[in-house]
């Protein structure tokens, strides 16, 4: 009887050895809550994949298991926080975890300021992003405001009652302001911009695929065969415009970011190009998301829509001219771009890494884990926001904000100063866009529509924005810029 009980024992040791052995993913090396791999091969990327996003992936995680969660990508272990009082303990970490962002390196390259970490990575962004903050605000005013008057003199050709798809219009603006404001005159040329926008439209959509879905086509597929060539034409134009700019710098004041990158790579053409693909990049479909979502919530709230222009009429019958000053003290329409980038979730999450073992929350995060920043979830938190799918810019007024933390609204990143640089140039273009417009038109949503959001690397509407306008009867057209 021993015998058979020893033997029995035996047999079921070894069945739970087998059994571990079998299935690593339930091998715990954190105590952090969060999911075991689904697959070996692949961790929980189908896990993600059957969530729709990573963004909707973290808020059902997070729902489940708290601020602090984990998760596997392949083999490696990640983390995601989700609080402010989280973040606080992330708050200086500059390294970003190459492997995340991966799917952008064919566009990129990988020597881009997007990969670069250590004090190499924190001298060139604070190298290029001197060129994007506020004291340089005045000089790009002007050109913004020239091609917000170019959409408004668009708008106010259209036929009465036609409707005006917002993403097209918000896409092309943005595109061809962050182009100005980034690489200089060369982009005041339609058909650059145009020949500029054709390929960089197919290389997103790619990218944007290739967030939801990480199979990535060989070259040799219609996909695969579509995204080189528009990549090819797309570092081609880019090379144009370097070219332009190295003859027609001469004599000019103003130091835009191609001069900074320009000068930070010598003769360095594919660092040149990378650099400078990796900041209208990242501006131009955020920038783009951001005014869709707005519009698309002042067209949806009249009231909103009335107060602001209001505050519009007000402000600019004080000033008498169009400034960044003018704009940027414009309180309310601040209020109505804030919460729609939290309403939106634009930008739905960011990561660091550190290259030492660490402690977050109290619990070990062992050296080199990515930690993601669920900046959406926090931003959609109920407990931080009541009703938080409630489009209310009230929420950003002095009194409601005067309490809340500031890392409950990070639309921007937060670590390590290497948040988005160009912060203080989409408040100023999205500011004076919505301004000019809303100044002039009455925006009203086409009726019968379902805007469904999709979460990728920016979020978008999953299909276009119809909108009509009509012309104010009451309205004041500022002079040209101060």
């Amino acid at each position: 009887m021993l015998d058979f009980v020893i033997f029995a024992v035996t047999v079921i040791v070894v069945l739970i050895i087998a059994v571990i052995y079998m299935y690593p993913s339930s091998k715990k090396i954190s105590t952090i809550p969060g999911l075991d791999k689904t697959s070996a091969e692949d961790g929980n990327l189908m896990d993600i994949q059957r969530a729709g996003s990573l963004h909707e992936f973290l808020q059902n995680l997070h729902e489940q298991h708290g601020p602090i969660v984990s998760f596997w990508i392949g083999d490696e272990f990640v983390v995601s926080i989700a609080s402010p009082a989280l973040f606080k303990q992330h708050l200086s970490v500059f390294d970003r975890p190459g492997d995340l962002y991966r799917i952008v390196t064919p566009v990129f390259g990988v020597n881009s300021i997007l990969f670069l970490n250590g004090a190499e990575g924190r001298a060139r962004r604070q190298l290029f992003d001197k060129s994007l903050h506020h004291e340089n605000l005045d000089y790009y005013a002007e050109h913004l405001h020239k091609v917000s008057m170019d959409l408004v003199s668009k708008w106010s050709s259209l036929v009465k009652e036609e409707h005006i798809g917002l993403q097209e219009y918000m896409a092309a603006f943005a595109t061809k302001a962050v182009l100005q404001c980034i690489m200089g005159s060369y982009f005041t040329d339609d058909k650059e911009v145009l020949a500029f926008k054709r390929n960089f439209d197919q290389v997103w959509s790619e990218l944007e695929h290739r967030a939801r879905d990480p199979e990535i086509p060989s070259a040799e597929t219609p996909r695969g065969h579509q995204f080189e060539t528009a990549l090819k034409e797309l570092r081609a134009v880019m090379t144009r415009a370097l070219e332009h700019r190295k003859k027609h710098k001469l004599g000019r004041k103003e130091e835009l970011t191609v001069d900074h990158i320009m000068a930070a790579h010598h003769n360095d053409k594919d660092a040149m190009v990378g650099d400078c693909l990796t900041y209208i990049c990242s501006g131009i479909p955020q920038t783009a998301s951001m005014l869709t979502w707005c519009l698309y919530f002042l067209a949806s709230h009249p009231k909103v829509q009335d107060k602001l222009h209001t505050e519009l009429l007000h402000e600019f019958k004080v000033s008498g001219e169009f400034h960044p000053s003018t704009v940027l003290r414009l309180k309310y329409l601040r209020q109505v771009l804030e919460e729609s980038l939290r309403c939106a979730v634009v930008m739905p999450w960011t990561a660091r890494y550190q290259d030492f073992d660490t402690e977050i929350g109290g619990h070990k995060i062992p050296k080199f884990t990515a930690v993601v920043h669920a900046l959406g979830v926090v931003m959609q938190d109920e407990t931080l926001f009541p009703v938080p799918n409630k489009f209310d810019p009230d929420r950003f007024n002095v009194e409601n904000s005067k309490n809340r933390d500031t890392l409950a609204f990070p639309p921007f990143g937060f670590a390590g100063k290497r948040h988005c640089p160009a912060r203080d140039w989409v408040y100023l273009a999205t500011s004076t866009i919505v301004a000019s417009l809303i100044n002039r038109f009455q925006v009203s949503l086409v009726e019968g529509q379902v805007v469904t959001p999709v979460y990728g690397m920016v979020t978008q509407p999953q299909d276009e924005v119809w909108v009509t306008v009509h012309k104010r009867a009451r309205r004041l057209v500022p002079s040209t810029v101060a």
